[in-house]
This record gives structure tokens, C-alpha cells and sequence, in this order.
């Protein structure tokens, strides 16, 4: 085995508060990187290193860090579970090779759990499921596993299962092994003994070994044989064909226990190293020649081919603006000049890091299948490739959601403005999610994000972090504008002023850009469709820039527009006075002209609500929700608690934790996230607008 196939890529994912970061604790200590376990709940956790994250008890970042099990290195990101944090979920399952969702045993599969599984099955990110807290009240254990097959489309195949559930949840009976195991609790559960299976659980434990074996043979033909032949199969052969079903995301091993009680983590990572794929398992990655989508370039997990990075993550640090990069080709040295395609600029490498959550070892070279931080990059933005200057090659980029909420932001004295200036660009270096623009009519600065959680962490970072003194507003939903009908227009921008003048005139068609389920694509797109003797083909740059610059500023309330597909149809140009600046203003009072012409409606940004209450309060809580121009997508029961699925305006839920809980007498609990931007009904865009 070389270095390669001895290296996981692995994330943690989960619904917010299901205890992957007590998982990860558990995962360091036991893997020897720290000396006593940490706790959420004491707020001492390793991973969730940021005050923030420490005075919530949620994760925030994902904290990525390195360590060694049964000969094996794991590189372990731990990421958030809280929707607002989408992108650290999204930009870290995309550098990942294999990713360990936990469940809630008493809840089974969540909203956030099926938002971030569907992330990770974008990216084909192979999946083992661990059926975390078997001791809470109300742990099922089987239900657990059927949700993980009805909500997920998954198939989820039991190699463990636990004896007893709740108080009396005593340990794990390893299907593959045919054996009990127990763990010490007073010794942290690093010493455990393992024994026969206790009599009342024997025929259980055959029963599910039995579908284990049905559900994998068909990935390995000596167990098929068995299988067919009624033989037994070595525990060798049941390994193997799991290994080869969960690389190919035709399965899914279920691991079972109690992070919090010790129990059963050894064995998770035991099954990390078994079934989750090293670096050299997965497919190759498909890049590109920088400018030209066409020309595909492969990029396979080879430390002797050209170097080819991507930089996931950025975050700001005393020391200069620290890199987080998955190396997918060559070799990364410290103190060496790689090239950035996206943005066409050279950049130096200072140095290299191994991390550890919040500390970090000096390395001097990484190589294909590592996962390592750099300091010296100045240009570079998550989803940026970086790559040999003499052989260029771009890596797909990370595309992230749109913001959905905004909010105004001013600092209290002349003194604070430059550095609220650098400190917002810093922002939006380490938080694709976040953007900041100034608003041209009234002078004030407008940030925009994921929640109203995300937008109250920033502001705390700029205060805490950046130390700049703010005053906010109140978060206001973030409006989006669209087209309903095609349009043409065109416009002029003429100048004369003796000597050299100015002359660009552009024809634009602007049509409505939707998905194949008829909602509005978050985009604008541009094409050009008209021959070079009427626009040379240098100037159509300039259009595009002029149609994207129109689009931030829109035509009914200044929103930004999207959903909108401009094509250049026509136009002309002079030999002397035509510039870039002359069409970038044509293009701009062309597309301004069209947008008026074609029925500009605009959008609201909708929330998938998913509200857990008790049976008594449904009736309440579902009017509540009807009255919020919310629609009732499912209802279903859990337990003694209902479960009631929705799709709400953002606009009527600021301040819904307090609506919910007076409707609930304080029982009950929500999560939202984004769904997606709907048309926002005429009497309340009267409203919106006057």
C-alpha cells in the first residue's frame, strides 16, 4: 500500500445539534491528538475553537485537522450543521473523498440532514451513517434506519446494532464479527472488551447479519456464491464487498452508539479506514483549459504529474490571510510561484501548514490527496484553482446560493470608515456568502447573507475581530427583480466634445431565464449574436460588463436582477470614438430600456420551514404558518411530536422563534433555510414599492 491509498478525505455532516462535534472530539481523543475530551456543552470543544461558536454551542467554521488511525491518516473537517452556513458545508464536501453523517437516534433524518446528504451527493461524495445518542429518550434505532431509506433515497445497510436503547442502551453487537462489544465508561470508553452475543439478542443479531449479507453480495462474486449456496463467508469477503458497494454509492454502512457515553467510536473509524475511499479511489477530476470550457483537461491524483490545487476556504489571521488547499495533482512546496487561471495572476507560496483545528505544525511540501493551509496568496478567493505556471488548467469552481437577507451598517465615527472598508473586503475574501455593496442613492453600506444568524455573527466578528465600531439597521429581506416576457431595446451613448468623442449603440433582446420546473434562474446569462463589422469582437467584453452592471441596480426598486437571458442582436461602431467605456454605457441604457419593456416583476426569497411541535399545538402552529403566506407541504408524525413541513416568504418570519414558541407555550422548535426566490404576489409588491 503506498502513501496515497492510506489517506481519508473525510468530513463530519449532520443536522445542527445531532453531536458531530462531540463526535469529532471523540475521534481526536481516541486517535491520540488530544489528552482530555472536550465538550459542546462546556464549551471546551477543540473544533469549535471561535468564542462564538463556544458561547452558542454550534459550529460555525469547519475546522479541519489531521490525525492517524490503525496506520492511516485521516484529514478530518468537522462542518456546520446550521443552514445559515451553507457555504462552509458546500465548499468543504466539495474537496472531500468520503463524508460520515450523523443522525439524531431519536429524530432520524432532519431537515439540515437532508439539505447537507444532498449536498454530498452532488460532489458523489461516498457515506457511512452513524446513529449517534442510542441513550437519549426516545433513540429508534430502527426507525433511524428506515427514515435514512424513505427522506434520503438512500440505502442504508446495518453493520452494527445496539443493545437496548434510552437508559438501558448497554453497547454495539458488530454484525461482520458476530460479537458484543462494551465499553468502560470510566475509562472514557478507550478500553472496551468484546464477547459473545447474550442469548436474548442472538436470533436479532443473525436476522439482520442475514440482510447485511443479502444487501452486499451482489458487489462481490465469492459472497454472491456463498450467498446463492447457503455458505458462510469469511468476515475478509462481507469487508470487501462493503468497500466495493459504498465506493460505487450503491450503499451506505450504518454504525450505531453514544459519542457523548463513548461508545462505538472506535468502530466508526475503523470504518473510515475500511469502506471511505483514499484519494486514488476516486474518479479523475475534470478540468479545463483556462477561457475554453471545451477542452477538457483530466487531473488524476499523481504527486509526479504538474501541480493542481484549489484553494476551499480562506480565512483571516494575524499573520496575512491563511489558504486552506486540497492538493488533486503534484506536489505543493513552500516558497514556490504557482499560477491563479481564474484570475490570470501569479502568485508566491510563503509557506506551508499542516492544521490542527486552531494550531498549526510548519510543513515544507504536500503532495495529490493532501489537505493543507498556506500563507503569501494575495488574489486568491475560495473556488480558485492554482496550478503550474507553465501548464495551466482550471478545476470546476464552488457555486454557492444566493443571499436572501440584508441589512444596513455604518461605523459610529469618521475615524472607523477605512477601516470598515478593509475590514468588509476581508469578510468577503474568508465568506463567499456574504457581500457588502454601497448604496449610490443614500451613502449607506449594505451587507447581505444567508439568515439573520449569519448577518448577527458577522457584525460580532467586525466588532470582536476586526474592531471596528458599528451601528446596524434591521435586517430586510433581500428583494430580487425578473422579466415575464421577451423585449428588445437599444441604446446610445454619444459624445462629442471637440477632439476625440465617445460613440457606442447596442441592440439587446432580453427573455426570461428559467429552470426546467418554470422558477427563475438565480442568474443573468449573455450571448452575442450579432458579426463583428457591426460590433468588433474586443468591444462585446464591454457589453457584458455594462448589461451585469445594469442588472446590481435593477428598474423597479433597485434590487438586483436575475432570471434574465440578454443577447447583443445588433449595433454599431466607429473607427475613431468607439471605447469600452462608450458600449459599456450603451449596453447599460439598452438593458435598463428592455427591463422596463418586459413586465419586470419582483421576487421574494421563500424558506423551507420544518416546525417540530406537540400534537396538542399542530392545529395553532399550522394556522400561524397559513397566515403567514406559508403552504403546508407535508405533515407527519413523529413519536409524541408532530413534524410539520412549510414553505414560507422569508419577509413574515423575522422574529419567528418568539412566534413559535408563544403558539407552543415554549415547546416547540423550528429550522428554515432557503428554497428558492417566487414571484412576489401584486398586492404585496404594491406595498413593497410604494
Amino acid at each position: 500500500m503506498g502513501r496515497l491509498e492510506k489517506i481519508r478525505n473525510i468530513g463530519i455532516m449532520a443536522h445542527i445539534d445531532a453531536g458531530k462535534t462531540t463526535v469529532s472530539e471523540r475521534i481526536l481523543y481516541y486517535a491520540g491528538k488530544t489528552y482530555k475530551m472536550g465538550e459542546v456543552h462546556d464549551g471546551t470543544a477543540v473544533m469549535d475553537y471561535l468564542e462564538e461558536e463556544q458561547r452558542r454551542g454550534i459550529t460555525i467554521t469547519s475546522a479541519a485537522t489531521k490525525c492517524p488511525w490503525k496506520g492511516c491518516e485521516i484529514n478530518l473537517i468537522d462542518t456546520p450543521g446550521h443552514i445559515d452556513f451553507t457555504a462552509e458545508v458546500e465548499r468543504s464536501l466539495r474537496v472531500l473523498d468520503g463524508a460520515v453523517s450523523v443522525f439524531d437516534s431519536s429524530e432520524g433524518v432532519q431537515a439540515q440532514s437532508e439539505t447537507v446528504w444532498h449536498q454530498g451527493q452532488k460532489y458523489g461524495l461516498p457515506c457511512l451513517c452513524f446513529i449517534n445518542k442510542m441513550d437519549k429518550t426516545g433513540a429508534d434505532f430502527e426507525m433511524s434506519v428506515q427514515s435514512i431509506r424513505d427522506k434520503l433515497g438512500a440505502n442504508p445497510v446495518p453493520v452494527q446494532i445496539p443493545m437496548g436503547a434510552e437508559d438501558s442502551f448497554a453497547g454495539i453487537i458488530d454484525l461482520i464479527a458476530m460479537k458484543a462489544v462494551f465499553y468502560e465508561v470510566a475509562e472514557m470508553g478507550a478500553k472496551f472488551t468484546e464477547m459473545d452475543i447474550p442469548t436474548d439478542y442472538v436470533e436479532k443479531a443473525r436476522t439482520y447479519r442475514a440482510r447485511m449479507v443479502e444487501a452486499v453480495a451482489e458487489h462481490d462474486e465469492e459472497l454472491m456464491a456463498a450467498f446463492v449456496n447457503d455458505e458462510s463467508a469469511g468476515e475478509q469477503v462481507i469487508r470487501r464487498a462493503i468497500r466495493k458497494g459504498t465506493l460505487a454509492n450503491k450503499l451506505n454502512p450504518v454504525f450505531v452508539g453514544s459519542a457523548l457515553k463513548y461508545v462505538g467510536i472506535q468502530r466508526l473509524l475503523d470504518g473510515v479506514v475500511a469502506y471511505l475511499p483514499s484519494p486514488s479511489d476516486k474518479p479523475v477530476v475534470k478540468g479545463h483549459k483556462p477561457g475554453d470550457e471545451a477542452k477538457e483537461i483530466p487531473v488524476k491524483c499523481d504527486p509526479g504529474g504538474s501541480l493542481v490545487a484549489l484553494a476551499f476556504k480562506v480565512t483571516a489571521d494575524a499573520h496575512g490571510d491563511l489558504y486552506f488547499l486540497r492538493i488533486y495533482q503534484g506536489i505543493l512546496k513552500s516558497g514556490s510561484r504557482v499560477l491563479n487561471p481564474n484570475r490570470d495572476k501569479k502568485e508566491n507560496i510563503t509557506r506551508l501548514f499542516e492544521m490542527h483545528a486552531s494550531e498549526r505544525k510548519l510543513i515544507d511540501s504536500a503532495q495529490a490527496g493532501d489537505i493543507v493551509a498556506a500563507i503569501g496568496l494575495r488574489e486568491t478567493l475560495t473556488g480558485d484553482t492554482l496550478c503550474d505556471t507553465k501548464k495551466p488548467v482550471v478545476l470546476p469552481s464552488i457555486t454557492f446560493p444566493q443571499t436572501v437577507i440584508t441589512m444596513s451598517i455604518e461605523p459610529r465615527s469618521a475615524a472607523e470608515r477605512a477601516k470598515l472598508a478593509d475590514a468588509l473586503e476581508s469578510l468577503r475574501r474568508e465568506d463567499p456568502t456574504f457581500s457588502y455593496k454601497i448604496d449610490s442613492d443614500t451613502g449607506q453600506t449594505v451587507i447581505s447573507g444567508m439568515g439573520e444568524l449569519h448577518l448577527e455573527i458577522l457584525q460580532h466578528k467586525l466588532v470582536k475581530e476586526k474592531r471596528v465600531d458599528v451601528r446596524v439597521g434591521k435586517p430586510r429581506v433581500a428583494y430580487k427583480e425578473t422579466i415575464t416576457r421577451a423585449a428588445r431595446a437599444e441604446g446610445k451613448f454619444v459624445h462629442q466634445s471637440g477632439g476625440r468623442g465617445q460613440y457606442g449603440h447596442v441592440v439587446l433582446e432580453v427573455e426570461p431565464l428559467r429552470t426546467a420546473d418554470g422558477h427563475w434562474e438565480s442568474r443573468i446569462a449573455f450571448a452575442a449574436d450579432v458579426s463583428s463589422d457591426k460590433i468588433p469582437r474586443e468591444y462585446i467584453g464591454s457589453v457584458e460588463r455594462g448589461v451585469r452592471e445594469a442588472a446590481g441596480n435593477g428598474v423597479l426598486a433597485g434590487y438586483m436582477v436575475i432570471g434574465v437571458k440578454a443577447t447583443v442582436v445588433d449595433g454599431s461602431y466607429h473607427s475613431v470614438d468607439s471605447s469600452d467605456l462608450a458600449f459599456e454605457q450603451a449596453a447599460s441604457f439598452a438593458f435598463e430600456k428592455a427591463l422596463k419593456e418586459a413586465g419586470p416583476v419582483l421576487l421574494e426569497p421563500v424558506m423551507r420551514v420544518q416546525a417540530v411541535v406537540p400534537d396538542s399545538y399542530l392545529g395553532a402552529v399550522q394556522a400561524d404558518l397559513l397566515s403567514k403566506r406559508g403552504l403546508i407541504t407535508d405533515c407527519r408524525v413523529h413519536g409524541s411530536t408532530r413534524v410539520v413541513d412549510a414553505k414560507v416568504p422569508l419577509v413574515e418570519l423575522f422574529g419567528y422563534s418568539s412566534d413559535i414558541r408563544s403558539v407552543t407555550a415554549g415547546r416547540g422548535s423550528f429550522t428554515m433555510e432557503p428554497l428558492m426566490y417566487e414571484r412576489v404576489p401584486d398586492q404585496v409588491a404594491q406595498g413593497i414599492l410604494s
